[in-house]
C-alpha cells in the first residue's frame, strides 16, 4: 500500500488577524513603509485603505497609531490581538502595562462598527484564492523533521497565514498557544507592479515560513541553553563590520546565519538549486554575508552527523562551529 504523505504546516485565515492588519492600514504605517521601500501592494489592501477611510479617527487606530510611536513590535501586537475575545471585546489574560486602556473593547468596536465584515465578504474571493494558493504551494513538503535535527523536537503545529493587507512588505512569525505561526504578505513585484500570486513562488513560501519561524526558535533555544554555551562556542565568527553592526550580539549573528543557511538549504534540497543559489547571491549582496557557503558547507557536514547519531541537536556543534566555518571559509576562497 503506498502512503500519501502531506504538509505539516496548516494554512488558514484567522479574523484576528486580519482585523489588526485593516487597522492598520488606517495609520501612518502604509505610508512610513512605503517613503523607506517604494513597492507595489495588493489591490486588497490597497482598497482596505480606501473603504474603511472614514475611520481613521476610530480609537482603535488612534491606539494602534500610539503603540507604533512607542516602538511596539508588530509581533507583540499580533499576539495581543490573537488574546481578543471578538464576541466579548476584551482580552483572554491580563493586558500589559503599556497597552492603551480599553484596547480591545476599541478593536472589537471597529470590528463590529467599521465595514470591515462587510469588507472582507465582498472580497471574499480574494482570501480563498490566497489560501488555495498557498495550500497548493506546501503539497506535501515538511519543514518539522528538518528543523528538529537543529532544535530537537517540538511539538507545536507549524501554521501559515497568508496576508494580502498590511505589512505589506514583511512577515511575522508569532508563538501562540500550541503553534508558531507566520503572517505572510505576497512576494513583492518590481517597481509598482502588483505583488507575485502565492502559487507562483513557492520559493518565497518556503523562505519566509523557515526565515521566520526558525529565527525565533533558533534564538529561544539558544536562551533557554546560555548556560550549556561556553565561551568557546560563543568564540567570534568570522562577519563583517556591517553584518555585526545590524546583528550586534552573538546570538544574533548565530542565528542569522543559521537561519540562511537553513533557507538555502531547504530551498536546493525541496525546490530547486537555482533558487538556492539566487538566495545566497542576494544575502551576500544586502548583507555582507561572505562566509554563507562556508557556512553551508559546515551545517551539511552537521547534518551527516546527525545523521550517524553523533549529534543530537545545535548545541553538540556549536563549541567547534566557530572554528569549522574559518577553515570552510578559508577553503573556499583557494
Amino acid at each position: 500500500m503506498t502512503m500519501t504523505m502531506s504538509t505539516d504546516v496548516t494554512v488558514k485565515l484567522d479574523d484576528r488577524v486580519r482585523l489588526i492588519s485593516a487597522v492598520l492600514a488606517l495609520t501612518s504605517f502604509p505610508d512610513t513603509v512605503q517613503a523607506k521601500r517604494p513597492h507595489g501592494t495588493h489591490i486588497h489592501a490597497r482598497m482596505t485603505r480606501k473603504n474603511l477611510a472614514e475611520h481613521s479617527q476610530h480609537p482603535a487606530v488612534l491606539d494602534l497609531e500610539m503603540l507604533l510611536a512607542k516602538g511596539a513590535p508588530l509581533e507583540a501586537i499580533y499576539t495581543l490581538a490573537l488574546l481578543v475575545r471578538l464576541d466579548e471585546g476584551k482580552l483572554t489574560t491580563k493586558a500589559p502595562a503599556w497597552l492603551p486602556p480599553d484596547w480591545a473593547a476599541h478593536l472589537v468596536d471597529f470590528y463590529q462598527t467599521s465595514g470591515v465584515i462587510a469588507w472582507w465578504q465582498s472580497d471574499a474571493d480574494s482570501w480563498m484564492r490566497a489560501t488555495e494558493e498557498a495550500t497548493q504551494m506546501f503539497g506535501a513538503v515538511q519543514f518539522k523533521p528538518f528543523l528538529s535535527k537543529f532544535l530537537g523536537d517540538f511539538p507545536e503545529r507549524l501554521t501559515f497565514i497568508p496576508n494580502i493587507s498590511y505589512p505589506t512588505e514583511r512577515e511575522l512569525a508569532l508563538k501562540f498557544g500550541g503553534e508558531y505561526i507566520c503572517i505572510v504578505p505576497p512576494r513583492i513585484a518590481w517597481g509598482e507592479s502588483p505583488p507575485w500570486p502565492f502559487n507562483e513562488d513557492p520559493a518565497h513560501i518556503y523562505r519566509a515560513l523557515l526565515a521566520s519561524t526558525g529565527h525565533m526558535m533558533m534564538l529561544n533555544f539558544l536562551r533557554e541553553h546560555e548556560s550549556e554555551i561556553s565561551l568557546e562556542g560563543k568564540k567570534p565568527l568570522p562577519l563583517t563590520d556591517q553584518f555585526m553592526s545590524m546583528n550586534p550580539t552573538w546570538a544574533e549573528q548565530f542565528t542569522y546565519l543559521f537561519v540562511a543557511s537553513a533557507v538555502a538549504m531547504f530551498l536546493e534540497d525541496h525546490y530547486n538549486r537555482k533558487e538556492a543559489d539566487a538566495f545566497i547571491l542576494m544575502e551576500r549582496r544586502v548583507t555582507g554575508l561572505e562566509v554563507l557557503p562556508a557556512a553551508i558547507t559546515v551545517y551539511r557536514r552537521y547534518l551527516r552527523e546527525v545523521e550517524e547519531g553523533n549529534y543530537k541537536n545545535i548545541l553538540d556543534a556549536i563549541p567547534t562551529f566557530s572554528r569549522q566555518l574559518r577553515v570552510a571559509h578559508r577553503m573556499i576562497k583557494l
